[in-house]
């Protein structure tokens, strides 16, 4: 029989998912033409023999203004936190990065989170000229920056997902070396990443 928590979970985000399509307008028949997405997000190299089995389910529901994204995740950690970042490629060096918010897993390793912006073909980061920063997190191993680079338009399609620190990685087994990838940078190493899709067809172009 199926494992009573892991049906719960698949029952969480198919709910949510089909909630979003009635708050868009779209009722249960709805047409091809409905701008949803689902597709995986795989273990990262640098976790795979910690890690072996962490994987994550990622849908993605359009209501043209903007999207609500839906990541249940298993196979991770258990209670431990995680972050999820919006990536312009899956590996190192990752390009650029946008922090989209925390996802932490539960007893079992499995983690359910609901984030809402643009997760589309428009996801993009753009730096028309300088500007001063704020330098917050003074003591962080990565040190900020106090003026933003200037960039054209640079689409963001990938996805990862990162130990919230790198004491959570090395509980777990994995690799203890830390990264910016968190809300004051001193991060652990990427868990999930979507390096099946090419670096420059990440799976958020998918819904045009």
């Amino acid at each position: 029989m199926m494992n009573t928590r892991i049906l719960t979970h698949s029952r969480r985000i198919g709910a949510a998912v089909a909630s979003a399509l009635l708050l868009t307008g779209w009722a249960a028949s709805a047409t091809a033409s409905t701008k949803h997405i689902s597709f995986d997000m795989q273990v990262s190299a640098g976790a795979k023999t910690c890690l072996p089995h962490a994987r994550a389910d990622v849908r993605i529901v359009s209501n043209g203004g903007a999207e609500d994204m839906y990541v249940f995740a298993e196979g991770l950690a258990p209670k431990t936190e995680y972050d999820l970042f919006v990536i312009q490629v899956p590996k190192a060096p990752f390009g650029l990065a946008w922090y989209q918010g925390d996802v932490e897993s539960d007893e079992d390793g499995r983690a359910f989170q609901h984030f809402r912006g643009r997760f589309n073909i428009e996801s993009f980061i753009v730096a028309t000229g300088p500007a001063p920063a704020a330098n917050i997190f003074r003591d962080a191993p990565f040190p900020e920056a106090i003026e933003n680079p200037i960039t054209n338009p640079v689409q963001t399609y990938h996805l990862g997902l990162w130990f919230g620190s790198p004491e959570a990685a090395q509980k777990a087994k994995c690799p203890a070396t830390v990264t910016p990838f968190n809300g004051e940078h001193n991060a652990g190493i990427q868990v999930l990443n979507t390096a099946q899709f090419p670096d420059t067809a990440g799976p958020l172009l998918q819904l045009k």
